[in-house]
């Protein structure tokens, strides 16, 4: 309970957005799962960041949508969807990516921010690391992380070396 407590408060989530979020989640049944650095974070060494990015299985994004309008405020991008609500720096996302549609089908339970919670597979996890840090379209610094992100995943597992493509690798070793 401490690292959520922490989080918490790094987040200055005081309006509860992460539990909220969660909890309407699950109260409809919808396939989910944790991806980005907080899923980098389950594997890895973790470091502090103010995301929670999630996926949504694909038949499920215009429901999650509607449930999110309710309750929170959400801006649509082209390839998320954003929440936010007053007296929360939490800045969750949901990617709308179709790529990502199949990680909430293999993902397991793992211990995120002090709960837990699915996450997606660690080879998922790496793949969504790689296409972040390929897409020049991110922002520089986004893009770093994502290197960052990619070489801790590497230093944990040496054995994904081979799944990363050898223009990050240059960039990284």
């Amino acid at each position: 309970m401490r690292a959520l407590n922490f989080w918490k408060t790094v987040t200055v989530d005081e309006a509860n957005l992460l539990e909220s979020l969660i909890s309407l989640l699950d109260q409809h049944g919808i396939r989910y799962c944790v991806v980005g650095g907080q899923a980098v974070n389950a594997y890895a060494e973790p470091v502090v960041s103010l995301d929670l990015d999630l996926a949504v299985a694909t038949e499920q994004i215009e429901t999650v949508e509607s449930l999110l309008r309710e309750r929170f405020r959400v801006e649509r991008f082209p390839h998320s969807i954003n929440i936010s609500q007053p007296g929360s720096d939490l800045r969750a996302q949901i990617q709308t990516d179709p790529r990502y549609a199949h990680f909430p089908e293999s993902a397991t339970q793992k211990n995120v921010l002090g709960l837990a919670l699915p996450v997606a597979r660690l080879e998922d996890v790496l793949q969504g690391k790689v296409w972040a840090a390929l897409d020049a379209e991110r922002r520089p610094s986004k893009r770093q992380k994502d290197l960052a992100d990619i070489a801790r995943l590497i230093e944990a597992y040496p054995e994904l070396r081979p799944r990363v493509p050898a223009e990050i690798l240059a960039r990284l070793f």
